[in-house]
C-alpha cells in the first residue's frame, strides 16, 4: 500500500517560517515527480510547487516564488517544503502527492498519490 504522510503544519504568527515534510512508503518515488498542493478554507485544491524526478526542475505558484523552496530526498523517499515569511494567504491543508510521470507537472490530474494534508494557519 502507498502511503504519503505529511508533517510540519502548524499555527505561526505572520511573518514565520516552516518545514513541511512528507515521508512516502510502498513506492519508491525516485524515478517520479512530486508536488505540494493546497486548499485554503472554502476554496479548490491548488498548485504550490513541484519537483522532477531528479530534482533540476522546479515549479511554483507566482505567490509563492521566493518564499517557498521545494526539496527532495530520494534516499529517505522524502519530499520537503520550506516556507518563508508567510502570511495569511498561505493558510491551508497542504497536500503531498506522487505525480505519474518524471517531470515536474502543475495539474492535479497529473498525480495519482496523495497524502491526507497537514494544516497550516497563519495569524496576521
Amino acid at each position: 500500500q502507498v502511503r504519503l504522510v505529511e508533517s510540519g503544519g502548524g499555527f505561526v504568527q505572520a511573518g514565520d517560517s516552516l518545514r513541511l515534510s512528507c515521508l512516502a512508503s510502498g513506492r519508491n518515488f525516485s524515478g517520479y515527480g512530486m508536488g505540494w498542493f493546497r486548499q485554503p478554507p472554502g476554496k479548490e485544491r491548488e498548485f504550490v510547487a513541484a519537483i522532477d524526478s531528479s530534482a533540476s526542475s522546479t515549479y511554483y505558484r507566482d505567490s509563492v516564488k521566493g518564499r517557498f523552496t521545494i526539496s527532495r530526498d530520494t534516499a529517505k523517499n522524502s519530499l520537503y517544503l520550506q516556507m518563508n515569511h508567510l502570511n495569511s494567504d498561505d493558510a491551508a491543508v497542504y497536500f503531498c502527492a506522487g505525480a505519474r510521470y518524471s517531470s515536474a507537472r502543475r495539474t492535479t490530474e497529473s498525480y495519482n498519490y496523495w497524502g491526507q494534508g497537514t494544516q497550516v494557519t497563519v495569524s496576521s
